[in-house]
């Protein structure tokens, strides 16, 4: 088993090493393109019709808002990885991996745009009158390979058994360390928090992400802003970091055992890749259930997900790390312990440690219960609506399962099944782009004209 085991590991090694970061950011760098750069050119524009859009009443066919949307996408890859892969990305790449993690988010907007446009035009009406869609769908209306959209939802419904487990198993690890709890209580106690959450469907995932995610995410950076202010000093050294030593090698220093140019660019790519989701074609599932008026629309959300997910909470991850100089104090071994660290130095050695867990306690349960309507819909798309029901089963005792650390073979075929769906739904992107942008060019010059037509005259 050990054997079999380590074959795994490395090939999911390879794989998520260089293979994955050509195929994604290469993707990325096409879209942006063919796309002429529209996530570049038109932020200000994404910004007004989504943030400063808020409270706009819905329009267009859909199922829930385009905000509870955004937020239930955003569940799923706002908390952990921000949090706790940021660490690990300075650890083993040094400050100037945050620059390439910047590059990359840039990149990956397109990417994300895309899949939601397309999931949108692609989505159709289950028999419970819920909008559905995502890659399954477009791969399969859009260019008819039925292996590869049975391939992607396949790969997804298995992949959110073993990543349900590490969720679980992180957050019962730490509120073990910094509450008491023994790991089984917080197994039960997710298993009941989640179960209310995901037996609602779609609608109450959304109408509760879009109460909590807002929630945790301004919390957790008027948090990191006071340790910023407090190691305020510190600003101008860090920016040099983080800008030399994007392009130069920087020696150790305290825990840090130092770095290359080659190592900042792989582990910059690889953690801006991992964190905002773009490439995995996951977010256009949730997107697919929104009111929209055109497919443009609703894909600005994604330009504005990876803004959050990266530019914002990522860097303000890194900043807080590196002001406070936990990336020096803390051994790379123990990378996931430098936020604690960080914070810390602002609500002392108890409290500090006791904010970060309860943080991420909540960001799980969010982020589980988002992944769960993930394996729900891949299970109906392949076998129908009752084998959803069995899986939502299945995932549920997958939490207590990781929760106590059971089954950890299975944890390592995370990366594995993570590229089984990420490589055909890439490909398929890249071979739908042209609707893309032929729906991105109505969306400027067509829906925006007459949108500012019509408001001219009702004003």
């Amino acid at each position: 088993m050990e054997t079999i085991l380590n074959a795994i590991s490395e090939f999911s090694g390879f794989i998520w090493g260089y293979p994955m970061m050509i195929l994604l950011l290469g993707g990325g760098l096409f879209l942006t393109i063919r796309l002429g750069f529209f996530q570049i050119i038109f932020f200000p524009h994404t910004l007004k019709h989504t943030i400063g859009k808020i409270f706009e009443k819905n329009k267009g066919d859909g199922t829930i808002s385009p905000f509870q949307a955004f937020t239930s996408a955003l569940a799923s890859t706002a908390g952990a990885t921000n949090i706790v892969g940021v660490p690990v990305a300075i650890a083993f790449g040094g400050p100037g991996a945050i620059f390439w993690m910047w590059v990359v988010a840039i990149i990956g907007m397109s990417t994300k745009y895309s899949e939601i446009v397309l999931g949108i035009k692609y989505r159709e009406k289950n028999k419970d009158g819920v909008y559905v869609g995502g890659p399954m769908y477009y791969i399969r209306k859009g260019l008819n390979w039925k292996f590869a959209s049975w391939l992607f939802a396949f790969g997804l419904m298995i992949e959110i058994i073993p990543g349900v487990m590490v969720q679980t198993n992180s957050i019962s690890t730490l509120t073990e360390g910094s509450f008491g709890l023994p790991t089984w209580l917080t197994g039960i106690i997710l298993m009941t928090l989640i179960s209310i959450v995901v037996f609602g469907g779609i609608k109450r995932i959304g109408s509760v992400a879009e109460k909590i995610v807002p929630f945790m995410i301004l919390t957790y950076i008027g948090g990191a802003i006071g340790v910023m202010v407090i190691n305020i000093d510190q600003f101008p050294e860090v920016m040099k970091l983080i800008f030399v030593h994007a392009f130069q090698p920087i020696s150790a220093a305290g825990g840090f055992a130092g770095a290359g140019f080659a190592a900042a660019v792989r582990w910059g790519l690889a953690r801006g890749l991992y964190s905002n989701e773009a490439g995995m074609g996951t977010a256009s599932i949730a997107h697919s259930a929104a009111h929209t008026p055109h497919p443009s629309r609703q894909g600005l959300w994604g330009i504005f997900s990876v803004f959050i997910d990266t530019i914002v909470l990522c860097t303000i991850t890194a900043f807080t790390v590196l002001v406070s100089g936990a990336w020096k104090d803390v051994k790379p071994s123990n990378a996931s312990d430098m936020v604690s660290d960080a914070f810390a130095g602002l609500m002392g050695e108890t409290w500090g440690p006791i904010f970060v867990s309860s943080l991420l306690l909540i960001f799980v349960i969010s982020t589980i219960g988002v992944l769960i309507f993930y394996g729900e819909k891949q299970a109906e798309y392949l076998y129908g609506s009752k084998a959803s029901k069995v899986m939502r089963v299945v995932y549920i005792c997958a939490v207590f399962v990781g929760a106590i650390g059971g089954l950890q073979f299975v944890w390592e075929l995370v990366d594995l099944t993570l590229a089984l769906f990420v490589i055909p739904n890439v490909i398929a992107i890249l071979f739908l782009s042209k609707e893309v942008k032929e729906l991105t060019d109505d969306y400027r010059n067509n829906f925006l004209q007459q949108r500012s037509k019509d408001n001219t005259f009702s004003g």
